[in-house]
C-alpha cells in the first residue's frame, strides 16, 4: 500500500511502501481513501509532538473521507459502500495519507450526500474542534456574545459556524478578504485584523467589562486576547499557548478528540446551511511534502487535501 509519511520523527515527508499486514479488530472500519486533509497539526505529528498511537515508518494524516470496503464483526453503524469521513486518532494501522485507512467505528461519521470528498476530508479536525470548544468547553448560551480571533482559517471559520448555529452573537476577527465568507458562516460583526484599531473596536462592541467568552485560533494570539475577556470569563485557545489565568478568567488549552457521532451531526448541520470550505490545493500523494509546507508556511488560502488515487 502506498502512503505519504516519514521514516522517523523529524524526517522529511516521502512516499512509502507500507505493509498491509494488519489483523482486523471487531470494531474496525476499513476505508478506501478518496481524500485526506492536511493541517498544521500534521507538522506537529511529523516532529513527534503528537502521539498518534503508532510510530514511524508511518503514513501521516489524521482526517479523511472515503468509501467503506470492509467492517469488523461488531460494527453496526456502517456497511460496505458507505461514504464516510473520520478523525481516526489514535491510529490503528497507518495515517490517512494513504490508499486505505483503518478507523475504529466510534470515530467514523456518515458523509452527507451533498458534501464533496475534499470538503469531507478537510472537515473532521476543524469541525470537532469547533463543536467541542463551543458546546463543551465554553458551553455557549443562545444570545451570548462571543469573540473569535483567527476566524479566517478553516478551523476559525468552523468555530464561527458552530457558534452561530448555537445562537451565539459572534464577533469575528479575520482578514477583510474573508469578511463575506465569515459573515455567511454567521458572524454578526467581522473585524479586520490588519486594522490596528480592531481591539478598540471589539471593546466598543462588548462594552467596558469585555467579552464573556473568547476563542483564539492564532498562534501567539491568546496572550493578547485575554485582555478583552471580562473578569470571570472564559478563554479557549486551540494553539497550546494559553497565558496564565488572570482576573478569574478560565483559560483552556484545547486538544481535539475523536467523536464520530458528533462529527456526523456537525456535517449534517454544515450541509443543511449550504456552507462551504474553500479549497486551496488538491495534490496527489507524491506532493504531500509540498502540500504540508504550504500549510505550515501560511501560503495556502483555504483547505489543502491529498488525493491518493489522483
Amino acid at each position: 500500500m502506498q502512503g505519504a509519511g516519514i521514516r522517523g520523527f523529524g524526517a522529511a515527508v516521502e512516499i512509502l511502501d507500507l505493509s498491509e499486514s494488519y489483523e482486523p479488530q471487531e470494531t474496525d472500519v476499513l476505508i478506501q481513501v478518496r481524500a485526506a486533509g492536511v493541517g498544521n497539526w500534521d507538522e506537529i505529528a511529523r516532529n513527534g509532538g503528537w502521539d498518534l498511537g503508532i510510530v514511524p515508518p508511518m503514513a501521516l494524516g489524521v482526517e479523511a473521507s472515503g468509501i467503506v470496503i470492509a467492517v469488523g464483526s461488531s460494527v453496526r453503524r456502517f456497511a460496505e459502500a458507505d461514504e464516510v469521513l473520520t478523525h481516526p486518532v489514535p491510529l490503528r494501522h497507518q495515517g490517512a495519507w494513504a490508499e486505505r485507512l483503518v478507523a475504529v467505528e466510534a470515530t467514523v461519521a456518515r458523509k452527507p450526500p451533498d458534501m464533496s470528498w475534499p470538503t469531507a476530508a478537510l472537515f473532521p479536525v476543524p469541525a470537532l474542534t469547533a463543536g467541542q470548544v463551543i458546546h463543551h468547553w465554553l458551553q455557549v448560551q443562545r444570545g451570548e456574545p462571543l469573540l473569535i480571533h483567527g476566524a479566517g482559517g478553516v478551523t476559525g471559520g468552523l468555530l464561527v459556524a458552530v457558534a452561530a448555529s448555537a445562537g451565539a452573537r459572534v464577533v469575528a476577527v479575520a482578514s477583510s478578504q474573508d469578511r463575506e465568507r465569515i459573515a455567511a458562516y454567521g458572524a454578526q460583526v467581522v473585524l479586520d485584523y490588519h486594522d490596528t484599531s480592531w481591539p478598540a473596536q471589539a471593546r466598543a462592541i462588548f462594552g467596558p467589562h469585555g467579552a464573556p467568552a473568547a476563542v483564539n485560533a492564532v498562534r501567539g494570539g491568546a496572550a493578547r486576547l485575554i485582555a478583552m475577556v471580562a473578569d470571570g470569563g472564559r478563554l479557549v485557545t486551540t494553539t497550546s499557548d494559553g497565558p496564565p489565568p488572570e482576573r478569574g478568567v478560565t483559560v483552556t488549552n484545547f486538544y481535539v478528540s475523536s467523536d464520530g457521532e458528533l462529527l456526523e451531526k456537525l456535517a449534517i448541520d454544515f450541509v443543511a446551511r449550504n456552507l462551504t470550505i474553500s479549497l486551496a490545493r488538491h495534490d496527489p500523494l507524491p506532493d504531500a511534502a509540498a502540500a504540508l509546507a504550504a500549510v505550515v508556511n501560511g501560503h495556502s488560502r483555504g483547505g489543502v487535501v491529498l488525493v491518493p488515487n489522483s
